[in-house]
């Protein structure tokens, strides 16, 4: 692990605050275990480090069974990536004000041709930040030529019913996608703070109807959970362990995609997957065992606070 010194770490960032992350050479989990706040993950940050390392030992899988050439001509788009859902601000990235993240983080989104999300969290000023600065996006600024029709998806927290559908009012017309952060219930920089709760097939159906949208169940990663997609057979499935920060099942979501991709294919239109994307090389890998769009969050946060936006982009896309 490399750490930078203080005085590097003002050098860098532009972003009123102090970043909770060590800049380690290698954002693999490993310096910031159980860091939370911040942006390291439960468990000692075994499901960080796990999401992180799968996606290398699936790439050399890929390799071992000859399937290189199918691999490296996966065609790298930006509209194949999209920025995490991503609220906290304040407590787990470290700016000094929540509001500040949100329009540069997702116009740094727009501006490299990713597809945005839009996360939920409390109070409800991070959801309202997110959708203010969506709508500013979609208002066609000066230096976003071409943007006016921007729309992002949105992952609500599992509050009960009632508190969901108003919250469909508020993101309903700046909204690609709904989807339910399904894993969230259970997700310790939340718990004791507001009512969340473990959706059935059911209530989802309900959430799905009122808000009359493309439907998103995020957060799939257990055994439970595909007997859920199965049932609900949403628009699309978005695999996650929440980067490592919500107590689920051990083991990575690379993992979890290439030994279900296939069956989650039969009851669901598209796959999306976050958890530990940090090259090229990963979105690739992501790409070859069955998803459909990927989901960056760690290096674009950091890209954001620290101004260097378009250079984590180019990792990203091999360019």
């Amino acid at each position: 692990m490399e750490k930078h010194t203080d005085s590097v770490l003002a050098a860098n960032t532009t972003a009123k605050g102090k970043l909770k992350c060590h800049r380690c050479a290698e954002c693999n989990g490993m310096g910031c275990p159980s860091m939370l706040p911040g942006l390291g993950g439960v468990y000692e940050g075994r499901n960080f480090q796990a999401n992180y390392r799968a996606w290398k030992e699936l790439f050399a899988k890929a390799l071992a069974d000859g399937n290189e050439e199918k691999l490296q001509n996966q065609k790298l788009k930006p509209e194949l990536l999209m920025c995490g859902p991503v609220t906290g601000a304040q407590e787990n990235i470290g700016y000094e004000n929540e509001k500040d993240f949100y329009y540069p983080y997702l116009k740094n989104a727009a501006e490299a041709g990713f597809g945005l999300c839009v996360g939920d969290g409390c109070p409800d000023e991070k959801l309202k930040y997110g959708v203010e600065a969506v709508k500013q996006l979609a208002g066609g600024t000066k230096d976003l030529i071409g943007t006016k029709n921007i729309k992002a998806a949105f992952f609500l927290k599992p509050y009960p019913q009632e508190k969901l559908f108003e919250r469909i009012e508020w993101v309903r017309p700046y909204a690609a996608f709904i989807g339910i952060d399904i894993d969230s219930y259970n997700i310790v920089t939340m718990r004791n703070l507001v009512h969340l709760e473990r959706k059935t097939a059911s209530q989802l159906q309900e959430f799905r109807k009122v808000s009359g949208l493309p439907f998103v169940i995020k957060g799939v990663f257990t055994q439970d959970d595909l007997a859920l997609v199965s049932e609900v057979q949403p628009d699309v499935v978005y695999i996650s362990n929440h980067g490592g920060r919500v107590e689920t099942e051990e083991g990575s979501s690379g993992e979890f995609l290439a030994k279900n991709a296939a069956e989650l294919k039969k009851h669901c239109g598209q796959i999306w997957v976050d958890g530990g994307i940090r090259t090229a090389q990963d979105v690739k890998t992501a790409l070859f065992y069955g998803a459909d769009k990927v989901i960056a969050a760690r290096p674009l946060i950091r890209g954001t606070f620290d101004a260097n936006y378009k250079e984590v982009a180019a990792r990203l896309l091999g360019c």
